[in-house]
């Protein structure tokens, strides 16, 4: 197969595509890839660094207020149709497939006018404003919550859930707490706020922190790599327990996330595929700063299944973190009874299910 991948400007829609290559990979020796993005997108670095074949696109999205830029937007989408429709043409792929992201909206339009099969995979349980225009043009969708079903055109929809779960669920681990000075039989919290960290999450644990030293649980606390600093200034002549690790960053993720008994974190999709996949009982805090509050509606998908416990970040401080948190840690029965209930609604087959759709794509043409 000839795969032409797009999606860009954050993991959210770039490790969903790398995963789906990966296991392709695996099951078509004779798989040739090249990715689409922009010079600015995350996609830039991640994707190269993946082994993979990077061109890149001038695009930006749209301004949500009335805006001059919005004019340039529009010539950029006009000439980026153009530079796309050359890039496929030279390179000549059997699909083409978006993960999300102003990049994927020109170079999938652009496929589905040239007649390439194609197919999209919305990773949220509210579709994004590029999906929902290329759901008009493209053969195929595929979606990561049932959620999103309804927001689609009727006849292109399947559920496949997100490739990044497929991923994690197929990673044998040989990661022991003790390589980090912890304990392997005691329970272990994981609270990650994404790679750059999130404010209101590392207020929160280091208000918790004297409270956690009395608990007879683990805390392993990821401050993203730019908050480090500050959140170690903060804990000035706090004592923090042997029972406490922090670190700016967990570079061994999906090798340390199947030893966590509870994670905290936002509610972005790629974390739900995870938790899920592996059946980890979560303390979900949504991000309010993102479009539509997806997260929040991702996190509600978890929490009606009791699959996970949410806390708003307006309510969340170092007394609404602990509580939660002895719900869990301090109850095997709740933790083992939501651990089956995230397997349940966890979909370890994401990628295969969406290398079929794919199939299907090209049978169309």
């Amino acid at each position: 197969m000839r795969l032409l991948v797009s999606g860009g400007g954050t993991g959210g829609h770039i490790y969903p595509a790398l995963s789906v290559i990966e296991r392709l990979k695996q099951v078509d020796p004779d798989l040739t890839v090249l990715y689409v993005g922009t010079e600015r997108g995350l996609e830039n670095k991640i994707v190269p660094a993946a082994g993979i074949q990077l061109k890149t696109i001038k695009i930006q999205g749209f301004k949500r207020s009335l805006s001059v830029e919005n004019f340039k937007t529009i010539s950029l989408f006009l000439k980026s149709i153009k530079d796309a429709k050359k890039i496929i043409r030279d390179f000549k792929p059997d699909v083409v497939l978006g993960t999300g992201g102003y990049v994927s909206g020109s170079v999938l339009y652009a496929a589905a006018k040239l007649h390439i099969p194609t197919v999209i995979h919305e990773q949220n349980s509210v579709v994004g404003i590029t999906n929902k225009f290329l759901s008009h043009y493209v053969d195929e969708i595929a979606i990561a919550f049932e959620e999103a079903h309804d927001q689609f055109p009727k006849g292109k929809v399947t559920m496949t859930g997100n490739p990044r779960a497929q991923q994690v669920a197929d990673r044998v681990s040989d990661f022991s707490w003790s390589d980090l000075g912890l304990k392997d039989d005691v329970p272990t919290m994981l609270i990650f706020g994404g790679s750059q960290g999130a404010p209101k999450i590392n207020k929160s644990v280091t208000e918790a922190v004297p409270t956690f030293n009395k608990r007879d649980y683990q805390v392993v606390f990821a401050t993203g790599r730019k908050r480090y600093d500050t959140v170690m200034e903060q804990l000035k002549g706090v004592e923090v327990g042997e029972n406490i690790l922090i670190r700016p960053y967990i570079n061994n993720m999906p090798n340390l996330l199947p030893k966590v008994d509870v994670i905290v974190g936002r509610a972005g999709a790629t974390s739900i595929a995870e938790v899920t996949a592996l059946g980890i009982p979560s303390i979900l805090i949504p991000s309010p700063y993102v479009t539509a509050n997806h997260q929040f509606k991702n996190a509600q998908a978890l929490v009606d299944s009791n699959a996970a416990q949410m806390i708003l970040e307006e309510n969340l401080n170092g007394a609404s973190l602990v509580k939660a948190a002895d719900s869990l840690l301090q109850d095997d029965e709740k933790r083992k009874s939501m651990s089956v209930a995230a397997k349940k609604i966890g979909i370890c087959d994401a990628s295969d299910r969406l290398i079929a759709v794919m199939r299907k794509a090209e049978a169309k043409h």
